[in-house]
């Protein structure tokens, strides 16, 4: 620290009668030197440093007005995207609500085939089942008929003798003749 402030020291009594000497002192050279330095650096780099600091401001500005005029872009197109869903959701719901009344109508429609099936099947089971009761019925009067035939033989074959038998046969046999002279 010492040499520090004798170097300071030193270069306040430099002789100013013009002579020209060689400072050892690195300390104090190196000062003067980087004041030197600094001095030529602003004085010839203030321009330099200033045309870098102005194409640096340009180029700053250009990319502002650049995303400026995307940004706006982007916007635009946003609300174009806009209209298209919004017209997009108009034709969706247009379309629902037509397959939705499509969709009633084909039920209507399957109802009312499935009613007309339905009274039709209901028509032809009324009609299977008066045929059936017809047929059932049928077959009752033929066993009827067959039990009532039979009885009837057994109670004319124990009740009836052959003079009887005969008589009958005669009258038959004469309303018979008479049919057939009548023709």
């Amino acid at each position: 620290m010492k040499n520090v402030t004798h170097s300071f020291v030193f270069l306040a009594h430099w002789p100013s009668a013009g002579s020209f000497g060689l400072n050892t002192d690195i300390l104090a050279t190196n000062l003067i030197n980087l004041t030197v330095v600094v001095g030529v650096l602003i004085f010839f780099g203030k321009e330099v440093l200033k045309d870098l600091l102005d194409n640096r401001k340009q180029r700053i500005l250009s990319t502002i007005r650049n995303s400026e005029e995307l940004r706006r872009g982007t916007i635009e197109q946003l609300e174009k995207a806009r209209v298209r869903l919004q017209k997009v959701e108009l034709e969706a719901d247009e379309y629902r609500m037509n397959r939705y009344s499509e969709i009633e109508r084909e039920k209507a429609n399957l109802i009312n085939a499935t009613s007309i099936s339905l009274e039709q099947l209901e028509k032809s089971k009324n009609e299977t089942l008066y045929f059936e009761k017809q047929r059932a019925m049928n077959q009752v009067r033929q066993r009827v008929f067959q039990q009532a035939v039979q009885g009837a033989l057994g109670t004319l074959n124990s009740c009836l003798n052959t003079e009887l038998h005969f008589r009958t046969i005669r009258a038959n046999i004469g309303i018979l003749g008479a049919i057939e002279s009548k023709r």
